[in-house]
Parts: structure tokens; sequence; C-alpha cells
């Protein structure tokens, strides 16, 4: 028994490795399978590339600055150290930002999102079509289908306020005569009825329509969005690309199906962004403004105080003019403070900028450190000086420091005013926002077949080779020959036979036999060798009595066992075909006649052997029993020593007894009648029956005692790998 299972399941053993030639094979073998599914891709890619609502894209170019514009008072280091190092990135943010995206959305309307119903599939290119050809003009309903827009179609609906269970839900409106117009929700309830032109209130709805173009019965789909959910959208619909590495050049692209809405929503986020820009750019001098104008006072007053000072000491010490020593370190002690002075406001104006660890910032105090150590330096000289001429310079220096520091703020406030009033901002736009409407990027009638094509071919592909995968059936009668089952015929695959098989299910009573229909059939000639194999097989057998079975349904024993039974006959035997199957026998769609009266009615003595036993038309020398009527105890009936008296009495009066019986496997009813046969022979089916079940049917019939002699491979189909050939497909003349 160990030896047996072996041998069992030696056929069913793969490999691992890749026969680059099977693959090629199953290829061929599949190539018009391929070939269909390709086409019907090929098909529905260019359907779809013709009928797909084109897309449309808008591109605009805006510029960037690298720096900032300088702002008077602020030196070109800090300006430079100021500005960032990644603008690009910066501003590609702030385009899509909320507050850019969503102003565009309130200017634009694009919360309320409204479309024509259009009949499915072809409805939207019959509407392209029509308004193409007809701009501006209404088309009529096409077969009276006034519910759906066939071009021409418009619905603007300038406010609609709805609950929040109604927020990003489907609504619907429908056109009225003169400008009336229904709103529903999307069970069909009305939630008000208003007039174009006019507001309306109801049901906690609100609308107010400005204009309407349809025909009284269209459709419109409508939906109220939440404004952030429409802002994230589109947020992700605009695309910011740098042309160029560090070029500040930055390209907006939007993609909309609505050509001219892609371009105005494109332009409208460019200007608003823009906008932004030189309102920031403006806050910052008005800042700047602002602080100059508080310090002025300040400095004033430091200024008359420094003044009253100077002429109080002069009086006091009949002392003018100073010495020219004095004089020139006055003027660079002046210098010194002066500049320590703007720096010190710069540092107070920078301190609500930046933090103490900015680079801005810690140059600045740098600057101031090092004028420090040299107003130090110059110190240490006037305290050489006489008291007199230290006191003069010391007040002198005060006047001119706070004179100069004065009058540079009052410039520097007229400059900070003119820059606030002039302010432009460091972005512009270069190219505005345009579609190309003859070229929509979407679909690409091209792209489209071709990637249909493709993806034909991949499933096509993926099919064949999975099919293969999980097909396990028999195709080589090399695997049968190992389970210890000689072959003794294969049968080529029969296109007149399939068309036979359609014949019988009239269950007309005609005779529908491949070997009288098409004599010269492939089929039919391997029947003739099958014919001959068998006259060798039968010499040792112990009577002329032969069963056709099957492991399974649909193997094709029926076929087998008629049209070996008529080849036969041909040759001047006498044959009696009996059908076995007296559960679902269909022997007499094929030989032709009816079912009634058959071998159930022979066994259980309801019918005499000469009322059972009929001729088959066109063959003088076969007749066959049908299987009667569809006994309760088909088994039973088979066991009864009715049917072996039969069988024994039947095979004396004919040269070879077929008998057709149910599939072993389904029934034991072909273990019974195989005790009364010489000679069994299991029907395999090309690609549907397996290893596994063709050898648990050979161990069912050994383990009830019954000898099978061998197999006939049925249904054989043409293969460019593995058994694929025999010598019936070189004969020439040969056609079904």
């Amino acid at each position: 028994m160990t030896v047996q299972l072996a041998t069992i399941q030696d056929p069913v053993s793969r490999e691992d490795e890749i026969d680059l030639r099977e693959v090629l094979g199953t290829l061929h073998d599949h190539k018009w399978r391929i070939s269909f599914i390709v086409l019907g891709f090929i098909v529905l890619s260019i359907v779809y590339a013709l009928l797909a609502t084109p897309i449309y894209q808008a591109t605009s170019i805006v510029q960037v600055e690298q720096k900032v514009p300088s702002l008077p008072g602020l030196s070109a280091l800090t300006q430079t150290l100021g500005a960032s190092d990644s603008t690009s990135t910066t501003e590609s943010a702030l385009i899509t930002s909320r507050m850019v995206v969503g102003a565009a959305v309130d200017k634009l309307n694009l919360k309320i999102d409204v479309a024509p119903k259009r009949f499915p599939l072809i409805g939207s290119f019959f509407a392209r079509h029509f308004s193409s050809k007809n701009p501006g003009k209404l088309a009529a309903p096409v077969l009276g289908m006034s519910r759906y827009d066939w071009g021409g179609s418009k619905l603007e609906v300038f406010q609609l306020d709805v609950p929040d269970s109604l927020m990003d839900k489907p609504l619907r409106v429908t056109a009225g005569e003169n400008g009336v117009y229904i709103l529903q929700d999307d069970d069909g309830n009305v939630l008000l009825v208003g007039k174009v032109g006019q507001f309306s209130q109801a049901n906690g709805v609100s609308a107010q329509v400005w204009s309407m173009v349809a025909n009284p019965g269209t459709r419109f789909n409508v939906v109220r969005h939440r404004e952030l959910t429409v802002i994230n959208k589109l947020q992700k619909a605009i695309t910011t690309t740098e042309l160029g590495k560090d070029s500040g050049i930055l390209q907006l692209t939007y993609s909309n199906a609505n050509a001219a809405l892609a371009a105005e929503f494109l332009q409208q986020v460019g200007e608003l962004y823009v906008r932004q820009d030189i309102d920031r750019n403006s806050a910052e001098a008005a800042s700047s403004l602002k602080f100059v104008r508080e310090q002025l006072p300040n400095v004033r007053r430091d200024l008359e105080k420094a003044t009253a000072a100077l002429n109080a000491y002069q009086n006091q010490a009949h002392s003018v003019d100073v010495s020219m020593q004095t004089q020139s370190l006055l003027d660079q002690s002046v210098s010194i403070d002066t500049n320590i002075q703007q720096l010190q406001m710069q540092q107070a104006e920078m301190q609500r900028q930046f933090t103490p660890q900015h680079p801005a910032y810690k140059s600045l105090m740098q600057q101031i450190g090092t004028l420090q150590a040299q107003k130090a330096a110059i110190e240490k000289k006037v305290n050489g000086l006489p008291d007199t001429q230290q006191e003069l310079l010391k007040l002198n220096r005060d006047v001119q420091v706070n004179n100069d520091t004065y009058t540079g703020l009052l410039n520097q406030a007229q400059q900070l005013d003119i820059a606030r009033a002039g302010t432009v901002g460091n972005v512009r736009i270069i190219d505005k926002a345009a579609v190309d409407v003859t070229d929509p990027v979407w679909p690409k009638k091209v792209l489209v077949v071709l990637g249909g094509t493709f993806l034909g071919w991949f499933v096509a592909l993926i099919y064949v080779f999975m099919r293969e995968a999980l097909n396990r059936g028999i195709e080589d009668p090399a695997v049968i020959e190992r389970l210890g089952l000689p072959v003794y015929a294969t049968i080529p695959v029969s296109v007149r036979e399939r068309s036979l098989q359609l014949k019988r299910t009239r269950g007309d009573g005609r005779q529908n036999m491949l070997v009288v229909e098409s004599p010269k059939d492939l089929a039919t000639e391997a029947l003739r060798s099958l014919r001959t194999s068998l006259h060798f097989a039968r010499l040792e057998a112990k009577n002329n009595v032969l069963m056709i079975s099957g492991a399974s349904p649909n193997a094709g024993k029926t076929f087998v066992a008629a049209n070996l039974a008529a080849v036969v006959a041909q040759s001047g035997q006498r044959v009696l075909v009996i059908d076995g199957d007296m559960r679902m026998g269909s022997l007499h769609k094929v030989v032709g006649g009816k079912a009634d009266k058959g071998l159930s009615e022979l066994i259980s003595g309801q019918a005499e052997l000469a009322e059972v036993v009929r001729p088959v038309a066109s063959l003088d020398n076969l007749h066959f029993i049908s299987r009667g009527k569809v006994p309760p105890n088909p088994s039973e009936l088979l066991m009864n020593a009715k049917f072996s008296d039969v069988v024994n009495h039947l095979k004396s009066l004919y040269d070879l007894v077929i008998i057709d019986t149910p599939p072993i496997l389904v029934a034991t009813d072909a273990s019974v009648i195989g005790h009364h046969c010489g000679t069994g022979l299991l029907v395999v089916r090309f690609g549907l029956n397996q290893v596994r079940e063709l050898a648990v049917a050979k161990q069912r019939f050994e383990h009830d005692g019954v000898v099978i002699k061998g197999a006939i491979f049925n249904a054989v189909e043409k293969r460019s790998s593995g058994y694929y050939s025999y010598a019936y497909y070189e004969l020439g003349g040969a056609s079904s």
C-alpha cells in the first residue's frame, strides 16, 4: 500500500524551476483568449477616451525676491541677515495657506457645488459636443427626457444656507416654468420653492439663485459644502513647483473640468497672495514708523536740555571756544555716539522681531561693542584735557549727538511714511493664470489607449496563468500511465461534437452521433483507433461485455460509449449499447429516442427484452437499451439476480455489449456492473479530471474487485507544451 501511494503522488510532484518553453507554450495555447481580452480592453479604453470628461489645467508663474526690500533705518547687513534662506519653501506654504485659499473660496463662492444631471455614460459627451457647436444655446430634450441636461443648461446659486444635517449632502434643484425652481433633499422631500433673483427661505434652508437656463424639468445636483472641507480639498489640488533651484520663480497649477473656473480660481489665488505680501511688508514699514515717531519727542527733549546746559556753562565760565585738539576729539566722540545711539534704536526695534540668538541681533551687538571700545579710548584722551575744555567738550558733544539723532529720525520718519504708502512687496505675478482649452491634461487619448492595451495584456496574462495554476486537470497521458492505467486512445476535442451537445439539450429524440454526422472528424478517427486497441485487449477477457465508466461527471463516457458502439457496428459486428446509469443516463439523447421502457423496467420485470431493445437508425448492427424510468433504488436493482441473467443472455446474442455506467465517485453502480464485465475502461477528460480523483476511482474499483484495463483520454486540446499532438492531427483532409 505504501508503494502504491508513492506512485499516486509522483505525477503531482512539481518542480520549482520555471520552464520558459512551457510558459511560451501556455501563451501560444491561449493566444485567442489573450487576444480577445486585450481587444476588449482596447475598445473600453477608446470608449473611455471619447466619453470621459476632459480635465483642464490652469498655470501661473510668480516671482519671489530673494531679499526683502530695504526699510529705511536698517543697515544692509541686518537686512541681508534677516532675509530667509528658504524663501521659496516659505512662500509655497503661504500660497496654499487657508488665509489665501479661503479668501479665493469666499470670493468665487466655491462652497456651493452645482452640476446639471446628465444621462449616464453618454450624457456628458452629448452636452459637451452641443455646447462646443452651439455656444450660449440650450439643447432640446432628447426623446422627451427633459430631466437630463443635453447641453447649455446653467444654474448660478448666489446663496445657499442649510442645516448641519444637510451639509455635504446631495440636494436636487428642478427647473420649472418662468424661473421657478424646486429644491429637494436626496430622499425627494421638498425643502423650498423659489424663483430666480428672489431670496427664499423655508424648513431651515435659505437660497437665492442668480440665474437659471434650463428646460422645464431639468435637474441639477447641488451640494453645500463646509468651508473648511472645500479649502482642504483645494489646498491639495494646487501644486507649486520651483522652476530652477533657488531661482525664486514658482509655477502654480490647478486642474478642473471647468476651464474658466480653473483659470479664475488660480488667478484669484495669485492676486490674493500678492496682496497679502504687500500688506505684510506695509505693516512692517508702519510698525517701524510708529517706533520712530514715538522716539522723536524724547530725542527733541534731550536736545533742548543739552543746548540749555551748554549755554549756561559758557555764560558761567566766560568761555565760548574750544581748542583745536578738543575740537578733533569732539568730532570723533560725536560720530561714535551718534552711531551708537542709532544702533541702540535699531536694537530696540529688533528685539520685537528676533531673539538674542538670531544672527542679525548678534551682529548688531558686535557693532555696538566695537563702537563702545572706540568711545572708551577717546574718553582717556579727554581726561587729559583741562577741566574747562573737558566740560565744554562734553556739553558740545551732547548737543551735536542729539541734534544729529533728531535730524536722522525726522528723515527716517519721512522715508518710512513714503515706504508704507508705496510698498510693492517682494512677490509679483509674471504670468497670469491661463488654460489651454485645446489640450486637456486628461484624458490623453493616446496614453489612455496605450495604458488600456498594457492593462489588457497584464490582466490577460494574470488570468491565463492563474487559470493554469488553479486548473489541476490532467493534460498529459503520461500522468495517467504512471497510475498504472494504459491509455488505449486519445480522442481530440471536436467542434462538431460541441454543436451536437447543444442539439441534445433539446430532448427531441433525434440522433446526435458524431460518427454518423461527421465520419471524417479527428475524434471519429480516434474512436476507430480505440476499436482496434480493444480488439486485442478483449482477447484475454472473460466475456464480451465492456464497461465504460468515469471518475466524475462530464468526462464524456456516454459520448465514448455511443460512438464506440457505432464504429464497432460499422465494422460488421453486432453491438448492443446499454445505458446503465439509471440515475441520470442520457444515452438516448445520443443514439435517438426516449428514455421510457429501458433497463429499469427490464430488471424489475415490468417489460420484456424484446420491448426494451431498440435498433439504432442508420446503423443496422447496432441496438441499445435506454435507462428507463428512474427507479428509487438503482443500486439494489442492479444487484438483483435478474440483472445478471439479462447480461448473460445478451452477451450470447451480440458480438459486443457496451454498458455506460454512472461515475464511480458518484455512485457504486459502476462497481456492481463491473463484476459482470470482462473489460473495464475509465474515461478521463482533458483538463477536467484530476490525478487524485482518478487514483481514488481506480482504488475504489480494485477494492470492489473490479479490474480496470485502461483509460481513454477524451477531449484532448492541442497544446504547445507537454502532450499536444498525435498522428490524426496530420490528416490533411480531415475536418469537422
